[in-house]
């Protein structure tokens, strides 16, 4: 197998297909984290990414986390890199700012594309994001994402895979691209990071990083979407190894002050904890054992 396709973790030990059901935005406010924890205990997630810059985040927020490991291995615990607003760099120097924030997703993403960022200031913030992991969790990130996919962006990819190389090489990395069958959809936003994920995937293999062979979990936030109805349609055709993302907590004032991304995670977190969601990923073919 090769490193652009090798899955994050070993062969499967049944005829069931082990896929990363993965909470992105651990970290962002307390009642999203004690969500996530929910759902680790209760067996229906097996991945969470973790936003070590939000005002919320505290060591006892990681520990909170990392316990649900003792004994027997639970979830895989990423580090979710994050440059946009509304958040702060934990960096001396990272440029541009706006308000002492970083960019927004729009401009962050415009910057990138003409070639307008300073890649050496966001390989530092990079690293100051993995030492801030390791500091709070006393280990290095089992694998590392982007909050907004800003990982994938030019600029952004290079520095973001030179420093997991040197510092957390045996990190696998999450590339957002569809399978080709799937791929035919019209959705503009998977489309993007399609294209996007295509060059990822390459520069990856180059320094020898794996990545998830296939990647499945947008839809749009603006319509109010029935998740429920959504989400079987995101297993389909995945091998093993792939990374579904998903965004479920409760709201509280801090998620609201920092995200728009409010009560579809209420949506999310009912899904997955209900009846339904074990039933759908049996007969999906899948599981979500971690070890």
């Amino acid at each position: 197998m090769s490193n652009e396709t090798a899955t994050a973790a070993g062969p499967a030990t049944s005829a069931l297909r082990r896929i990363w059901l993965c909470a992105d935005d651990y970290g962002i406010s307390h009642s999203v984290n004690t969500a996530i924890r929910e759902l680790v205990l209760q067996g229906r997630i097996n991945a969470t990414s973790v936003m070590v810059v939000t005002p919320t985040f505290k060591r006892s927020e990681a520990l909170s986390l990392a316990i649900l490991n003792a004994g027997t291995q639970r979830v895989a615990i990423g580090l979710h890199l994050t440059l946009t607003a509304p958040f702060k760099p934990l960096s001396n120097g990272y440029g541009p700012l706006r308000k002492d924030m970083f960019p927004s997703l729009k401009t962050t993403l415009r910057s990138a594309m003409l070639r307008m960022l300073r890649p050496e200031k966001i390989a530092v913030e990079v690293a100051a994001q993995i030492t801030a992991f390791e500091t709070a969790f006393g280990r290095l990130p089992d694998f590392i994402d982007g909050h907004q996919h800003v990982h994938l962006f030019p600029q952004i990819r290079d520095a973001v895979l030179n420093v997991i190389k040197d510092r957390v090489p045996a990190a696998w990395v999450r590339q957002c691209g569809r399978l080709p069958a799937i791929a035919r959809s019209g959705d503009r936003k998977a489309w993007l990071l399609d294209q996007l994920s295509r060059t990822f995937r390459k520069r990856a293999k180059k320094l020898g990083l794996k990545t998830n062979p296939a990647f499945a979990g947008t839809y749009d936030f603006d319509t109010k979407p029935d998740f429920a109805a959504l989400f079987p349609g995101f297993l389909d055709g995945l091998p093993e190894g792939s990374v579904v993302m998903c965004h479920p907590g409760h709201v509280d004032e801090e998620l609201q002050r920092l995200d728009p991304l409010t009560t579809l995670r209420e949506a999310e977190y009912k899904y997955f904890s209900g009846d339904v969601f074990p039933t759908v990923l049996t007969t999906k073919g899948f599981t979500l054992a971690v070890t």
